[in-house]
């Protein structure tokens, strides 16, 4: 007797291959059959042309502190996540000094926000049990941040470590590592990461590598400067031995459309030569992230409160601005730079609004508008930048290296990846032609998994764990957009965690049964 059986669905297990009509039985948590299944279980399924797949792994995600204080996770388990990767961007919750604690979580409020809880953890592993001890509906694994191991040896310094100060960063690297996180991040336009060079980022992946981890880097440029981005990245795998994940690859601002031809030669290339390289994606032409990344990274220097006491200076606010006329060709399109989770009274009429409508609002030029929504703000807003073409989003996805991600931030209007990245992949870009069905899941389930050292997820096999997603191919659609982000997809029936029914016929139970991945080095 078993405990579920889904029969008679296409079973696409995973692997790439083509897809199969079949029976899986569930167990005690565990894949336990396959195939013609013989028996009964307790719970019958019966399907008549959805897909039963693993469940998706979501490979950059800022629910870091949203599993605390929503550990439903509605938006990510209705569209079929089961597994999400937090620690993103070097800019994680833990490692983690109990002095830097308030000033890093209001720095983090504009990416991760800052529900209201208290921060029991200092160490990856107190961060992970805090999670176990939060019970989301989800599974969670966890990267180690480079900005946090920057801040703890040196803080928010726009320097080099000294020998005493990196000796300090490896140590807590290989702790971290030791205590379950599945390797490191760094995010390379954002402080203190942005203040590193491929020195330090090959010392710090040798540790890694040493563990068994993978180095997820945004890169320090997507746009005008994105191959160099590239070469830097990729030698540092080289030179370490480190599998290199890139984050949400793109071709970012329309002078550089097309050049996504010549960025995925290079990750092809160094493939070929043996270097480990992959990346994420998430299917839209806009990105989103803090609105300060707008503003230099000198002004970041030494943390929030030396931003904002900058941000309040004629002088330096005059140097920015003169930074902008200087940099004419890399001004941000403003008309194209939606504003998101404002929280003040006096500008929270102007969520979901282009940086141009509100600095015509306001009376100021944009530089102004920005500045001051960032000082009034004290640097929780995110913004939403239309910088990519179609045709580059569409052959990245195609790529063979390429992963399924959100990079949702959970916070204000938020973009609509956050709840719709997964079924507008599976849905409109398969209709489409753009993937084969059976690649599109093995880029959100098996090809993730195995980057990240999950070993026991990803794929329909007995013995894995029982994470299925079940969805109607023909009906599976995003229905989140710009204007109402917060909606669900529709076209994913069921859900299971762990073994656990955790969506059933399209509605979430409230089961919390995910659970915290601690790599095993």
């Amino acid at each position: 007797m078993f405990d579920f059986i889904f029969r008679g669905g296409r079973v696409v297990d995973g692997t790439g291959n083509p897809w199969f009509r079949g029976d899986v039985a569930i167990k005690d948590g565990r894949i336990a059959d396959l195939g013609r299944v013989m028996g009964d279980a307790e719970t019958v399924i019966r399907l008549k042309g959805e897909v039963v797949a693993p469940g998706f792994i979501d490979t950059h995600s800022h629910s870091d502190l949203f599993l605390f204080s929503e550990p439903l996770a509605e938006a990510k388990i209705m569209q079929g996540v089961t597994t999400e990767i937090v620690g993103q961007d070097g800019l994680g919750e833990a490692p983690i000094n109990e002095d830097d604690v308030a000033e890093w979580r209001r720095y983090l409020s504009g990416l991760n926000g800052d529900p209201d809880l208290e921060w029991t953890w200092r160490t990856i592993s107190e961060y992970l049990s805090a999670l176990e001890e939060a019970r989301p509906s989800i599974n969670v694994a966890s990267l180690v941040g480079h900005g946090n191991l920057r801040l703890a040896a040196m803080g928010m310094d726009d320097r080099r470590p000294d020998a005493e100060e990196f000796a300090e960063m490896k140590w807590l690297l290989a702790e971290s590592l030791r205590d379950g996180a599945v390797g490191l991040s760094t995010g390379l336009i954002y402080a203190p990461c942005i203040y590193s060079d491929a020195a330090e980022l090959t010392e710090l992946c040798k540790v890694a590598a040493t563990y068994g981890g993978v180095f997820v880097v945004h890169m320090r440029n997507e746009g005008d400067t994105l191959l160099e981005s590239i070469d830097e990245v990729v030698g540092v795998g080289e030179a370490s031995g480190i599998h290199v994940h890139v984050s949400h690859f793109k071709a970012s601002g329309e002078v550089n459309w097309g050049s996504s031809v010549q960025s995925l030669g290079k990750l092809e290339k160094a493939k070929a030569r043996g270097v480990q390289v992959s990346f994420d994606q998430y299917p839209y032409t806009a990105g989103s992230t803090f609105l300060s990344s707008l503003i230099p990274a000198w002004v970041h220097a030494g943390g929030v409160e030396k931003l904002l006491e900058r941000l309040s200076d004629p002088d330096i606010r005059q140097r920015i601005r003169r930074g902008y006329t200087a940099g004419r060709s890399r001004t941000p399109r403003w008309d194209r730079l939606l504003v998101t989770n404002l929280q003040t009274e006096k500008n929270t009429v102007y969520e979901g609004k282009t940086m141009k409508e509100i600095a015509e609002a306001r009376g100021q030029t944009e530089v102004n508008a920005l500045m001051d929504i960032v000082l009034e703000e004290r640097n929780a807003p995110s913004m939403i930048s239309f910088t990519m073409g179609e045709e580059d989003v569409t052959r990245i996805m195609a790529h063979p290296l390429g992963t399924v991600c959100t990079d949702g931030l959970l916070l204000g209007k938020p973009h609509p990846r956050a709840y719709g990245a997964f079924p507008r992949v599976l849905g409109l870009y398969v209709r489409e032609g753009v993937l084969r069905l059976e690649d599109a899941v093995r880029r959100v389930t098996s090809h993730p998994a195995q980057i990240h050292g999950i070993r026991d997820r990803g794929l329909i096999r007995p013995g894995y764990a029982a994470d299925i997603t079940v969805f109607d191919p023909k009906t599976i659609e995003d229905l989140s957009t710009y204007k109402e982000p917060r909606r669900h997809p529709r076209g994913i029936n069921h859900v299971m965690v762990n073994g656990v029914m955790t969506v059933e016929d399209g509605e979430h139970t409230e089961a919390r049964a995910g659970r915290v991945h601690r790599h095993k080095p």
